[in-house]
């Protein structure tokens, strides 16, 4: 009897596993659940196709930590903002920090993250090819949220380096990862769009260290229209997974245009990926192979071997930062779009060609091995990008621009895709900003988006809210 008790509680715990294949595993569905509002007055303006307040490349824009929910945002006065509530509730407690927003440019954007060993939230802010600002929080605001005061006072001095450590004057596209013991990294592009190298940086409970660049804008790139001599590589995105894996998608932009078939195209081409098995100091292709090393002699680089997983030529307006997740065995995920070559086969114009033609992918890694890419049959009617997140049962879920939802099943082989919600109501601009850790936290998927609007009329900003399989 106590044989079989000790089976049955393993049987049980072995179906309850999140992420187990079973044939009780739900698909995905979304149920809404709500909307709130952050601010009935946003700052609002059109640049670069795309909002200040919620570009999908903004990681950590909208979080979940210790029971509570955090975003940040400008308002219409141009006022930096950070604001929290507790999950589930109706309204939002707001912070006005020292800080506005200095240029009508979507690329200055909040990110935002936790020291989880000193439980401090953390700001990076209003930069584009150019400096930064930095703001942290007393130590324990986000591990005391009930009793510590959420007040001006539990904020520090508005910084233009990192606790004294200077960056770069050419400073772009700031990411928060947590490491899994709970040091903070910061990731971030040095130099300019077509001519730039990623960099890390990381703050480990007591002070910031430059863990320095890894990747290289140099190396020769030909297509069949001409070469490139210099680049940037533009980041899906980059997480860490359960057993401490740290992923990272791609695309290379050149910043040459005889690459292209038309100058009114873009310069974007291939999927590549790699992952890193040491906290981001030594880097791998999908093969294992080591490609790269942070802060050393050998970077990343258009000419290593092994790190196409996804070739695409500059003609289709490949678009760069679009997102990437990682499922419960380790295994990545990314969405990318670009306009296939049904619809023909030289982008002239790729905002025009993007909005008719553009289709978003799934692209993942297979349990073989192996790389499956499977179009989402949804037209994007925009130029703008897509959010990818995983369930518990690592259905997928791509949250398209206008904040239309659609899914497809892991038991199909993520091959299903549908629309299960139309995001009609939503009067959404276009791109959202996904809360990546509030799936774990109480199975909720929640984004950001900014209502539509005109000039630079103000607009409403909102969080909505949709609950997936329990």
């Amino acid at each position: 009897m106590k044989r079989r008790t000790v089976l049955a509680t393993a049987l049980l715990a072995a179906v309850a596993a999140p992420g187990t294949a079973r044939a009780a595993d739900p698909g995905p569905s979304v149920t809404r659940k709500g909307t709130t509002t952050l601010d009935p007055q946003a700052v609002y303006f059109v640049s670069y196709d795309g909002l200040v307040n919620n570009n999908s490349f903004q990681k950590n824009g909208l979080f979940t930590y210790n029971g509570h929910q955090y975003a940040a945002w400008y308002t219409a006065s141009r006022n930096a903002v950070v604001a929290r509530r507790a999950l589930g509730a109706g309204t939002w407690s707001t912070v006005t920090l020292p800080h506005r927003l200095k240029a009508d440019d979507s690329h200055n954007v909040i990110s935002m993250g936790v020291s989880r060993t000193d439980g401090r939230l953390h700001l990076n802010m209003d930069s584009h090819s150019d400096g930064f600002f930095y703001v942290k929080s007393v130590a324990g605001l986000l591990d005391r949220p009930t009793t510590t005061a959420w007040t001006s006072a539990a904020f520090g001095a508005v910084q233009t380096t990192l606790d004294g450590l200077a960056l770069t004057s050419q400073f772009t596209y700031p990411q928060f990862l947590s490491t899994p013991e709970g040091r903070l990294q910061l990731s971030y592009r040095a130099g300019i769009s077509g001519n730039g190298r990623n960099a890390l940086a990381e703050y480990d409970g007591t002070a910031w260290t430059a863990l320095g660049e890894w990747t290289s804008a140099t190396g020769t790139y030909t297509s069949e229209h001409g070469s490139s001599t210099a680049r940037n590589m533009y980041l899906h995105g980059i997480d860490y997974d359960v057993d401490g894996r740290l992923h990272a998608f791609f695309t290379w932009r050149e910043q040459n245009a005889a690459v292209m078939c038309s100058g009114g195209g873009i310069t974007n081409h291939d999927t590549g990926y790699v992952y890193s098995d040491d906290r981001g100091r030594t880097w791998r292709n999908s093969a294992g192979t080591v490609v790269g090393t942070t802060g050393g002699a050998d970077k990343v680089s258009v000419t290593d071997p092994g790190l196409v997983v996804d070739p695409l030529n500059p003609d289709h307006s490949l678009m760069n930062q679009e997102s990437q997740a990682i499922d419960s065995a380790g295994r990545p995920h990314a969405i990318i779009s670009y306009v296939p070559g049904r619809f023909g086969q030289c982008t002239t114009d790729y905002v025009a060609d993007r909005t008719a033609h553009g289709r978003a992918f799934h692209l993942r890694r297979t349990a073989a091995g192996t790389w499956q890419k499977t179009e989402i049959p949804v037209p994007l009617n925009s130029s703008q990008r897509t959010k990818l997140v995983l369930d518990r049962y690592d259905n997928a879920y791509a949250v398209l621009p206008y904040g239309r939802i659609a899914a497809a099943s892991k038991a199909s082989g993520h091959t299903d895709w549908t629309l299960l919600f139309d995001g009609g109501d939503l009067n959404a601009f276009g791109e959202v900003v996904v809360d990546e850790t509030r799936l774990k936290a109480d199975n909720t998927l929640s984004f950001l988006y900014q209502e539509k609007s005109s000039g630079t009329t103000p607009s409403a900003l909102h969080v909505a809210d949709f609950a997936l399989p329990a």
